[in-house]
């Protein structure tokens, strides 16, 4: 097969799955890794695709966020260990808040019974799981509800994050790149993220490693402005220390 015909193979499972990973591709095309990535690498030149950590996405895609019935089936073990290693994070006792996410979410489900936390969250599936807890103390950010997410953004959120401060932050995203930091699709959402970085003493994000590469519409953050990535181990030595030379720790659960 030539160079011309496999780019072209490519392009279109691209387009197809919404997502291309470097070793299945050699797999099935009989080619070594590194021809594979010289291929994605010709497409992206072309503006076709776009390089993310593994693989490669259509431009197309970039624009797309899934809800979170779809998010929640990805990586399901990912985030449950992510969640898990977050918990090193929280304080004795204090005040957390946490950002809208299927990740998130999985911290919020393994949140300890047996410390006095208080809770503040955008999220209306973390706050209907706190609510359970009679050691969690609960704080319901208001504002307009996006269907796509279950967040709730908009003023009344940036408003009230102005007058509190929380011990630390636990951020989803739908970005993270070395260039461009942290963004997600949403203005919205990004300035209810960008409010709740500035309210917080710490803040760590929580996300699976195939969002890490990846650029959206609307930036909320640098990464200069992140204590700590917990990511799953899907994510290469090298991206990992280009990630902690622009400031944050990162953890590979």
């Amino acid at each position: 097969m030539y160079a011309e015909e496999r780019q072209q193979h490519i392009l279109e499972r691209a387009r197809a799955a919404g997502r291309v990973e470097v070793n299945a591709l050699a797999e099935d095309l009989d080619v070594t890794p590194e021809t594979v990535r010289r291929d994605l690498t010709s497409l992206e030149r072309h503006g076709v695709l776009r390089r993310v950590h593994g693989g490669a996405i259509p431009v197309e895609r970039l624009g797309f966020e899934p809800g979170v019935e779809a998010r929640s089936e990805r990586f399901v073990a990912e985030k449950e260990r992510i969640g898990k290693v977050a918990l090193s994070h929280l304080p004795d006792e204090g005040t957390v808040l946490l950002d809208a996410g299927t990740t998130t979410l999985r911290l919020a489900e393994q949140l300890p019974h047996d410390r006095e936390l208080t809770i503040v969250t955008n999220s209306l599936g973390i706050a209907a799981l706190v609510a359970q807890h009679p050691n969690l103390s609960l704080y319901l950010l208001g504002g307009r509800v996006r269907g796509r997410t279950l967040a709730a953004v908009g003023s009344w959120v940036t408003n009230a994050l102005q007058d509190v401060f929380v011990d630390v932050a636990f951020l989803g995203t739908n970005g993270l790149s070395v260039e461009h930091g942290l963004t997600t699709p949403d203005q919205s959402e990004a300035a209810a993220k960008r409010a709740m970085i500035s309210a917080a003493r710490r803040s760590v994000v929580l996300t699976d490693h195939t969002k890490i590469g990846v650029d959206h519409f609307a930036r909320f953050a640098d990464l200069s402005d992140i204590a700590a990535v917990i990511t799953d181990n899907g994510l290469d030595p090298e991206t990992v220390a280009e990630i902690e030379a622009q400031g944050p720790e990162v953890v590979l659960a």
